[in-house]
C-alpha cells in the first residue's frame, strides 16, 4: 500500500480582526432591547468563551448590521475565493510544487453556498490542470477538515505518485443571525471566527512529512439534532445542542480506543493530540478525559484563544503547530474532530 504523507500545512487569516473585549460594546448595543439579566448572561458567555481574538471576512460593524442572506453569501463567496487562492498559493510555495502538479483537489466549507464550488475558482486562478479531480465537501461542519484528510488518504493509498491539495475556508461570521436570540446563536457568536488552511498530501516515495497510518469515521446513532444549520430566510441558523460535551464524554472510549487498537497503537503510544477546539466546554471535557490518560491539549486551547472556532479549518491550525515543531521520528499523533451527524472523525499520524 502507498504511504500517504502530509507534506505541509499553510494558514491564512482574513483582513479584519477584533479582540473579544472590543466586541462586548456591540453585543450590549445589539441586546439593549432584551431582558437585562439575559443581556448580562450573554456578555458573560462572550467573556468566558476562552477566545481572546478572532478574524473575519467583514468588519465587526458589518457583522452587527442587518443585511440579507443574499448579501452575506455574496461576501462569503468573494472572500472565500480570495482566501482559498492565497492559502493554496502559500502551501505550494512552502514546498516548491507547481500548481499543475496537483492531481486532486478537495475543498471544504459549510458556512455559505457556492455553485460552482470553491475548487472551480482555484483551478482557474492558479492554473491547476484541466484533468484534475475535484471533491467539494460542504455539509460536514467542524469535522470536515479531518474528513478531507480521510478522503485524501483513501485516494492516495490506491494511487501511487499522486498529489492532493486540501483547502478549507470557513466564515462563520457570515452566518451570524441578528434576529435570533436563542442560546445556540449566542454561544456560536461567542466562539466562532473565520480562517483558511491548506494541507498538501502526497503518495510519492520521496515525500517528506508524517504518514497517515490509520483513519476512520464514527457515526453516533440518532444524534442528527445535536449540531448543524437550519436554512432560514435570513441565512444559516446555528443548531448547537447543550448535550454535545456530555455526548462526547459518554462515547469517548468507543471513539478513541478501538480505533487506535485497529491500527496497532494505543493511547500510551500517542504522543500528540491534535484536537479540534469546538468551544470552551468541549475543550474542558476532552481535556479531562485526555488528562486522566496523562495527555495535554495545550495547542488546541491556544488555537481557540488566538482565533476562535473556525469550523473545519481549526483542527488544521492545530496540526500546523505540530508540523512546525517537527516531532521526532516514530512519534505518533491522533487528529480528532467532532461534527454534525453527529460524528467523530479520527486520523492517526506517524512521523
Amino acid at each position: 500500500m502507498n504511504k500517504t504523507k502530509i507534506v505541509t500545512v499553510a494558514k491564512v487569516l482574513p483582513q479584519f480582526s477584533c479582540e473579544t473585549k472590543d466586541i462586548i460594546p456591540f453585543v450590549n448595543e445589539w441586546l439593549k432591547g432584551q431582558d437585562e439579566r439575559f443581556r448580562r448572561k450573554v456578555v458573560k458567555i462572550f467573556e468566558g468563551a476562552a477566545v481572546d481574538k478572532r478574524y473575519g471576512i467583514m468588519p465587526i460593524e458589518e457583522v452587527f448590521t442587518s443585511t440579507s442572506f443574499e448579501e452575506k453569501n455574496r461576501i462569503y463567496a468573494r472572500e472565500s475565493i480570495k482566501l482559498g487562492v492565497e492559502v493554496l498559493r502559500e502551501a505550494l510555495e512552502n514546498v516548491d510544487w507547481s500548481p499543475d502538479s496537483i492531481d486532486y483537489i478537495i475543498t471544504v466549507s459549510c458556512t455559505g453556498i457556492m455553485i460552482p464550488s470553491l475548487d472551480a475558482y482555484l483551478i482557474n486562478e492558479l492554473g491547476l490542470r484541466q484533468d484534475i479531480i475535484r471533491l467539494p465537501v460542504t455539509e460536514m461542519g467542524c469535522a470536515a477538515g479531518v474528513s478531507g484528510l480521510i478522503y485524501a488518504r483513501n485516494f492516495l493509498k490506491s494511487n501511487p505518485n499522486k498529489r492532493i491539495a486540501l483547502v478549507a475556508v470557513e466564515s462563520p461570521t457570515a452566518t451570524f443571525q441578528l434576529d435570533d436570540f436563542s442560546m445556540a446563536n449566542m454561544v456560536s457568536a461567542a466562539i466562532f471566527g473565520d480562517g483558511a488552511a491548506c494541507v498538501l498530501l502526497s503518495s510519492e516515495e520521496e515525500a517528506k512529512g508524517p504518514a497517515i497510518i490509520g483513519e476512520e469515521m464514527y457515526h453516533f446513532r440518532n444524534a442528527t439534532h445535536l449540531m448543524g444549520f437550519d436554512l432560514v430566510n435570513t441565512g444559516l441558523k446555528m443548531i448547537l445542542d447543550p448535550a454535545v460535551p456530555e455526548t462526547i464524554a459518554n462515547f469517548f472510549p468507543d471513539v478513541v480506543h478501538p480505533f487506535l487498537q485497529k491500527y496497532g497503537s494505543d493511547i500510551e503510544r500517542v504522543d500528540h493530540l491534535i484536537f479540534h477546539p469546538g468551544g470552551r466546554k468541549i475543550v474542558q471535557t476532552v481535556e479531562e478525559l485526555f488528562g486522566a490518560l496523562g495527555k495535554n491539549i495545550d495547542d488546541t486551547r491556544e488555537v481557540l484563544r488566538l482565533y476562535g472556532n473556525m469550523s473545519s479549518v481549526t483542527v488544521l491550525y492545530v496540526l500546523q503547530r505540530f508540523m512546525e515543531r517537527n516531532p521526532a521520528t516514530g512519534e505518533q499523533g491522533m487528529v480528532l474532530s467532532f461534527g454534525p451527524g453527529f460524528s467523530a472523525q479520527r486520523v492517526l499520524l506517524e512521523w
